[in-house]
């Protein structure tokens, strides 16, 4: 009956059997057919009208039609992305509302007015000198990152830096990098894409556990410090001492400082780079402070891996686009960006407090993570023995999108979804929640039947 209504044989608006004659057709217990219309009334696509009967007045979001070309590639991410829905709650994607139009359009025709016809030619592949050194000021004010601008190399986004760094590691004798466990499952395969081995090291309450990272024999270890992805969890004072303790006799340190910006309930936490730049290769970008599309970020080695670095860059791309760099630098110059930065993240928190709210009001019993920092929270439903990959798909036929978190793990564990909550207003946060609770309800009776 699902299907007869999403493909319009029962089209919104037309009555469904009586559960007697529809019981009698199909030789089932009348039992079974009432049981099914009261699945349909509570995913909202039928109603009871009294004497009227049940009638159809919601279709699911229709399956997306199979595409002309190629099936997406990336993994389950790049095809739920391209998947259509009414309320996306996603993990990673800021308030696209928000970006600053008028101040990157000020900024663009400054720009334009002082460039030279030479400046329209091929650039530095390491980056404009503009933007490299606002990249350093930025990094100095907002992460206690001393580095001068020769060290900055600039890239399209965390995921080219990884990109990178998996092409130069192998000479430096790393071919096994150490990823967190859970940890974000995009950055493990662009290390994978590049050739590396990853292997899984579990993080706990105080971070990535350091005697495992040494146990599992990797050279290089990617984290993410200031907000682990995905349990929100800070790394500690004694762990940060044991990791940095580790890359001082031989280990690299990949740190991924994805959204440190984005903090509300807690003071910053500094960069691991900011303690040891020759043990630390440190990756950030604007693609959670101003929008993806953007492809922009930054990539500081130590000085052994800085040339070969550099050379990657260079046959990858022959360097990111100009205009968009020094209109960057220009906001980062002028104090634009720290200006947007404290505009969306109150926004931001506003948000977060509504999906707190609507969290503990249709998700009881789920546990939050990391809610005082970034734009996304962990909820897990301990004891539950549901698959979250289930819960996520009951959620997407009601047109709400979320991340199952065994996505994003290696070992097995608790089920949970990742709900990114800083791209749509609060009622759609609402929304959206509740629409997961009346999926999980639904799921919760199932597994008991």
């Amino acid at each position: 009956m699902r299907a007869a209504i999403a493909d319009g044989t029962l089209p919104v608006g037309s009555r469904l059997p009586a559960s007697r004659v529809l019981a009698a057709e199909l030789r089932v217990s009348r039992g079974l057919v009432t049981e099914a219309y009261q699945r349909l009334a509570e995913t909202g696509q039928v109603a009871g009208r009294g004497r009227g009967g049940t009638v159809v007045v919601a279709a699911p979001p229709a399956a997306p039609a199979a595409p002309a070309g190629p099936a997406p590639r990336g993994g389950p991410i790049d095809a739920l992305r391209a998947l259509p829905c009414r309320i996306d709650l996603s993990p990673g994607v800021p308030d696209l509302t928000a970006f600053p139009r008028t101040a990157w359009l000020q900024a663009e025709r400054r720009v334009l007015a002082g460039l030279t016809a030479a400046d329209f030619g091929y650039g530095d592949p390491q980056g404009t000198p503009a933007l490299r050194g606002a990249v350093a000021g930025w990094l100095a004010r907002n992460r206690g990152i001393r580095a001068d601008p020769g060290e900055v190399v600039v890239v399209a986004g965390v995921a080219q830096a990884l990109g990178l760094l998996a092409q130069v590691l192998p000479g430096a004798g790393v071919r096994r990098v150490a990823v967190e466990d859970p940890g974000s499952l995009g950055a493990r395969q662009q290390l994978e894409h590049g050739g590396l081995d990853t292997v899984g090291v579990p993080v706990d309450g105080a971070g990535l556990d350091v005697a495992a990272l040494r146990a599992s024999g990797a050279g290089a270890v990617l984290l993410t410090p200031a907000h682990q992805f995905p349990t929100g969890v800070v790394l500690d004072g004694e762990r940060r001492r044991e990791l940095l303790a580790w890359g001082a006799a031989g280990g690299l340190v990949l740190e991924d400082d994805y959204d440190a910006e984005h903090r509300y309930d807690r003071a910053p936490v500094p960069a691991l780079r900011a303690l040891a730049p020759e043990s630390v290769a440190y990756a950030g970008s604007v693609s959670k402070l101003l929008a993806p599309a953007l492809r922009l970020g930054w990539l500081l080695v130590p000085r052994r891996l800085h040339e070969e670095v550099v050379e990657a860059k260079r046959h990858a791309d022959l360097g990111n686009p100009v205009l968009a760099q020094l209109v960057l630098a220009r906001l980062m110059d002028s104090g634009e960006l720290e200006r947007h930065l404290r505009f969306v993240r109150r926004r931001h928190r506003r948000r977060r407090d509504a999906m707190l709210d609507a969290v503990a009001r249709h998700l009881p019993g789920a546990r939050v993570h990391g809610a005082a920092a970034g734009l996304h929270l962990m909820v897990t439903f301990d004891g539950a023995d549901f698959p979250d990959t289930a819960l996520a798909a009951d959620a997407l036929t009601l047109g709400v999108k979320a991340h199952p978190l065994s996505w994003h793990r290696i070992s097995p564990g608790p089920p949970g979804l990742i709900l990114g909550y800083a791209a749509g207003p609060a009622a759609e946060i609402e929304e959206g929640v509740s629409l997961l609770g009346r999926a999980l309800r639904t799921r919760i009776r199932d597994q008991r039947r």
